[in-house]
């Protein structure tokens, strides 16, 4: 799809949007009933001003001082009355009518996550069949290899990435059916170490050394979504990361806190805000093409982090960001510390 550059900041998105132009026109809709609500308070509030004097004027209240002109005595009570009356009015206009701005307002929003639950449902249900099929094949093929030194280590990792695989998507049915949360909280170590071995070999294939230093602890992200986060903040630091470069995934724990960070020796963020990148296809110029493929490539990866930590009550950040490389900062809440529930996030990439 052709990209267009964003008022040149360096963030593309699709050239043509159609989400956008229903967001534009229901912006210029709410408008419109905004100035036609103004107007009706303000009419309204004219209205009965009039009526207020002219009912002086006609009952006592006023004499006539010559042709066509009445001199009018207003009562102060009688006045402070009618601006009680007349602001309790216009508080019951305009709030009923926020009300029913504010929830057509909402009618495109709510239509688009709808949407997007239902391509995710769909997406995971179809995607759901033939990945347990070929989980199954690489069972077999597990039996068939038996204890063969040079297949069984591969087989292994095979068949545990398949696993993942049946995993992730397993945990994409349970968000978009809302039946998501109970699991068991995961092992921030065993997770590390999992995540590292399975990056090394891209890691290996770009020229890049991945190392891990885990801290063991308990985190509320229960195993696949934590899996998630950490693989794609550290694949995107394996492909912003040059040739014969670092890449560190540590931990460091507190009493409440896990703080994880990955470090990449890149040329840090470039084209865009450190506080854009967690924006869905939102990113900069990239790593250099020739040294080698990545798999975030879209500017989703980081959306997704950003989304799954703050439902489970942890924050994403940039922590900071040079010529010399960039660190990402997660932190996730410690199962079983008071306040370990879901937090607003702050993310900033």
């Amino acid at each position: 799809m052709p990209q267009a550059d964003l008022a040149g900041t360096g963030v593309t998105a699709p050239a043509a949007d159609p989400d956008r132009t229903v967001f534009r026109r229901a912006a210029v809709r709410i408008g419109v009933r905004v100035a036609v609500l103004c107007a009706v308070l303000v009419f309204a509030g004219a209205a009965l001003v009039f009526g207020y004097v002219w009912w002086k004027a006609t009952t006592g209240g006023g004499r006539e001082v010559g042709d066509h002109h009445v001199l009018v005595s207003l009562d102060p009570v009688d006045l402070a009355v009618a601006a009680v009356v007349l602001g309790i009015a216009a508080i019951l206009l305009a709030g009923a009518a926020a009300t029913l701005i504010a929830r057509r307002a909402a009618l495109p929003l709510a239509e688009s996550l709808r949407r997007q639950r239902n391509f995710v449902a769909d997406a995971s249900h179809e995607l759901r069949t033939p990945l347990a099929v070929l989980h199954a094949r690489v069972q077999q093929l597990d039996l068939l290899v038996g204890e063969d030194p040079r297949l069984r280590p591969v087989v292994t990792e095979l068949r545990e990435d398949s696993r993942i695989l049946v995993d992730i998507v397993d945990d994409l049915l349970q968000t978009t059916a809302g039946t998501a949360g109970g699991e068991p909280p995961a092992s921030l170590a065993e997770t590390m170490v999992r995540v590292g071995g399975d990056l090394r070999v891209l890691a290996a294939e770009r020229g890049v050394t991945l190392d891990v230093e885990p801290a063991d602890a308990l985190v509320t992200l229960p195993a696949v979504p934590l899996q998630r986060c950490l693989t794609a903040l550290t694949d995107n630091a394996i492909g912003h990361t040059p040739a014969g470069g670092r890449v560190l995934l540590s931990a460091t724990v507190n009493a409440r806190w896990a703080a994880v960070r990955v470090t990449d020796q890149g040329a840090g963020i470039r084209g865009i805000s450190p506080d854009r990148v967690f924006e869905r296809f939102a990113h900069g110029p990239g790593a250099d093409p020739a040294a080698g493929p990545t798999r975030s490539t879209h500017g989703i990866g980081l959306a997704l982090v950003h989304d799954v930590v703050g439902r489970h009550g942890g924050t994403v950040a940039v922590e900071r960001t040079g010529a010399d490389g960039t660190t990402f900062l997660l932190r996730l809440p410690r199962a079983g510390t008071p306040g370990s529930g879901p937090a607003v996030t702050a993310g900033t990439r």
